[in-house]
């Protein structure tokens, strides 16, 4: 299977003001850092995380520390930041939406 291309800088543009908050670009790293209560629900959303990842054949860099769980995603065999990473930043915001911790 292909690999997506790289985004384009207005295409990243575009893709980041739809994604909205806590999504940001840093250099080729798309990044969210996503609150929690307690650390068993940062736990629960690093489990949902890695279904995804795996459903998706795209594995994100997670760091969770008490109260916050960090998404890092970024394509690397292509070098940075493809439509792969917009697509799971987005399938993972709704998964934390819909955890009724946002």
């Amino acid at each position: 299977m292909a690999r997506p291309q790289l985004l384009e800088p207005a295409a990243l543009e575009e893709a980041l003001r739809q994604l909205g908050e806590p999504w940001r670009i840093e250099g080729t790293v798309l990044q969210g850092t996503f609150t929690t209560s307690t650390y068993a629900q940062g736990l629960g959303l690093v489990a949902s995380a890695g279904a995804l990842a795996e459903h998706c054949d795209h594995h994100p860099t997670l760091t969770l520390d008490y109260g916050r769980l960090s998404v890092n995603i970024t394509t690397h065999d292509a070098g940075g930041l493809t439509e792969l990473d917009v697509t799971y930043a987005s399938r993972f915001s709704e998964i934390y939406a819909s955890s009724k911790l946002s």
